[in-house]
């Protein structure tokens, strides 16, 4: 598959409120094995990318406690509960 040049052709279903918990449970995780440096751990040295960018242990952990804030805040957007009215 080619790469995208831009979003306009994508489209999809907004997430579930069992898909942003699944989510959240990857990220903590993920979280706890970078922080027992343990052997899955998400990143356990400093790493140098493509054009020398690098990026270390602290800097993927700011990257998971991100998203784990803005998944949180999905979470919460959600509908506390549903309505549903029997017409019959």
């Amino acid at each position: 598959m080619s790469d995208l040049t831009d979003l306009t052709t994508l489209s999809g279903d907004d997430l579930s409120e069992a898909q942003i918990r699944g989510i959240l449970a990857q990220i903590d995780l993920d979280i706890t094995n970078l922080v027992r440096e343990g052997k899955l751990s998400a990143l356990k040295y400093r790493t140098v990318g493509q054009d020398g960018q690098e990026t270390d242990r602290a800097a993927n952990l700011r990257a998971l406690l991100a998203a784990r804030k803005h998944y949180e805040e999905l979470l919460r957007s959600l509908p506390a509960w549903e309505l549903s009215v029997d017409e019959g």
